[in-house]
């Protein structure tokens, strides 16, 4: 009798502990895509129009745009814009928001370039200049709720300069881009640059 009670106890307890398991995991999945939903999301880089800073083939860690509070000149963020490409989530850097100027034309020394509220800004960050071809010159004051945005590769970006795009609202940006989590492989070499790996700036 004693021994059946004994057997009985290790089952209950054997039970007790996959019904504790199984509880925990249910509540770290749940954390862990409340997570993903509300706080960091993961997109991949389609396309070559933000190098040298992003390259095809990335993966990026994103601040959700429920948390990510208000964007400034110089962030990098992911949107989607049903007028192009059916909604392909795109990446671009933000050149100028609500309210400010954008100027892109001729400066004293006849490169084309970009101003701000008049101001020339100094773009370390774009692959080369653009050329007359990809840059016809342009006026824009940038509409209420909207952000003015450009891929770092300018003489081989879809941006805010085509009507195909334009400017994006607010509420099409899915977030800001943190880090590299996985930068990709080299075309070539099949090697991972992870000196890329980090943050995006």
């Amino acid at each position: 009798m004693k021994k059946e009670q004994e057997q009985k106890t290790e089952k209950n307890g054997f039970l007790y502990n996959i019904y504790s398991l199984l509880h925990d995991l249910v509540y770290i999945l749940a954390a862990i895509t409340l997570i993903f939903v509300f706080c960091i999301r993961l997109v991949g880089v389609n396309g070559e129009s933000m190098l040298p800073t992003l390259h095809h083939g990335d993966y990026l860690a994103l601040q959700s745009n429920v948390i990510m509070g208000e964007l400034e000149r110089g962030d990098v963020i992911v949107a989607r814009k049903l007028s192009f490409k059916d909604g392909e989530p795109i990446v671009k850097r933000v050149i100028a928001t609500e309210g400010q100027t954008v100027r892109i034309d001729y400066d004293d020394n006849g490169a084309i370039r970009v101003f701000v509220n008049g101001e020339m800004l100094d773009e370390s960050y774009i692959n080369e200049e653009m050329l007359p071809i990809y840059a016809v010159p342009m006026e824009v004051t940038v509409d209420q709720d909207c952000i003015f945005v450009m891929g770092d590769n300018r003489n081989h970006s879809s941006d805010s300069r085509y009507e195909g795009i334009g400017q994006i609202r607010l509420d099409q940006v899915l977030g800001k881009v943190l880090f590299n989590v996985f930068p990709a492989a080299d075309a070539y070499s099949g090697e991972r640059d992870w000196g890329r790996f980090g943050k995006v700036s």
